[in-house]
């Protein structure tokens, strides 16, 4: 029999708002939700560091440099296998870990350790990966390396082209058409990618001044970075040269910001970081601008992770736990915290399971990988009245 957890937390330290007086009581929600892990994966020593759902697949990167692809059914419906008798495809992606998977039609892109960007095919029913390019190409780095006006000082005494990665590429974004990768790098760098021919378009040179470790986009185009450096930045392209400037700084993280998320109506930005903390920004016009509503506290170490499905934000840490919080006008209540990982939980995503929700009950999946190289399936149900 299922075991389900009941869980609503009434323990003030776990969030906040700008104005403590006005925070009504956490006891007076009514419904309690209650979860439970369906399904846990053992991925031998490799620690997950991505997770992406496309369809009805779901496909994941780690340390060992494999992109594998599931089925969802096969994991919303088992309950502890080993991935070798589970994998629907695997591909052994190159030279560097994995760092950032994105999916695009029947195209993967990976982003590498050794400072690359790998283009995949889906090919049949048994969903074979094919190697379609390595960014940046060959023509496209040749090219510019004939020209001088191309190079870029990367260190002292040494140059490389603009739209080479020299340092690890940690995060990829795919703009809501599909025709653009933002990628963001450990060598402090934006740059944007056709995804029809692989070529870079455009590189925004020390965009921060540390590591940049997360980047999210919105369906107006706007990019949001954030660094090692403790800002957030907001790009927007130019309406006169197509190219990115810098539309806004926010400053509020004490230490590096590692994850960033929209919400579904892209009006809250939601902010991760190393300070243990979540930081709720809201858009306050149309250039930009945005203040910061809420502060979302509650894991004991960094917060690595973020996922948004409907009005539920899903958090992961290095504290091992996955907290779902939930809005009710400028206040956040932490609805539960699942426990199981035993070690930092890397990345997340999330989806409506359609299949068990009602008109009384709201039912969600999470998805979660972790250092302790597993991957966990939760179900979690909200009651709606």
């Amino acid at each position: 029999m299922l075991q389900y957890s009941y869980y609503l937390h009434q323990d003030s330290d776990f969030l906040y708002t700008q104005s403590i007086d006005s925070i009504p009581a956490i006891a007076s929600q009514p419904h309690h939700p209650y979860y439970h892990c369906i399904s846990t994966i053992k991925c031998n020593n490799a620690y997950i560091s991505s997770l992406v759902i496309h369809g009805n697949l779901l496909y994941t990167g780690s340390s060992n440099k494999e992109i594998r692809i599931w089925k969802r059914e096969s994991l919303t419906t088992s309950h502890k296998f080993d991935q070798e008798y589970q994998s629907d495809s695997i591909m052994i992606t190159g030279e560097g870990a994995i760092k950032s998977l994105i999916v695009s039609s029947d195209k993967i892109f990976s982003a590498h350790q050794d400072h690359k960007i790998r283009a995949w095919k889906v090919e049949g029913q048994d969903r074979k990966l094919t190697h379609l390019a390595t960014l940046p190409t060959f023509g496209d780095w040749a090219l510019k390396l004939l020209t001088p006006k191309n190079h870029v000082q990367v260190r002292r005494h040494k140059t490389s082209t603009w739209v080479n990665h020299v340092d690890t590429v940690s995060a990829l974004a795919l703009s809501r058409d599909g025709l653009v990768i933002y990628s963001v790098s450990w060598d402090r760098t934006l740059k944007i990618w056709r995804t029809t021919d692989f070529k870079c378009v455009e590189s925004v040179a020390n965009a921060h001044d540390d590591a940049i470790n997360t980047v999210a986009i919105s369906s107006n185009g706007d990019v949001y970075t954030g660094s090692t450096d403790k800002k957030i930045k907001i790009w927007r392209k130019s309406a006169e040269n197509q190219n990115h400037f810098l539309v806004n700084t926010l400053k509020k993280h004490k230490s590096g910001v590692n994850a960033l998320v929209l919400s579904s109506n892209e009006m809250v930005l939601y902010s991760g970081a190393s300070d243990r903390s979540i930081m709720v920004w809201e858009k306050s016009d149309d250039e930009g601008n945005m203040v910061i509503v809420t502060i979302l506290r509650g894991h004991s170490k960094s917060i690595l992770c973020l996922s948004v499905v409907s009005d539920l934000v899903c958090s992961g840490s290095e504290d091992e736990t996955i907290r779902i919080w939930r809005g009710m006008g400028k206040c956040y209540f932490c609805l539960a915290v699942l426990e199981g990982h035993k070690g930092p939980v890397k990345c997340l995503t999330s989806e409506i399971d359609d299949g068990s929700s009602s008109d009384t009950l709201a039912s969600y999946f999470i998805y979660s990988g972790g250092l302790d190289s597993d991957i966990k399936v939760w179900q979690i149900f909200i009651p709606l009245c």
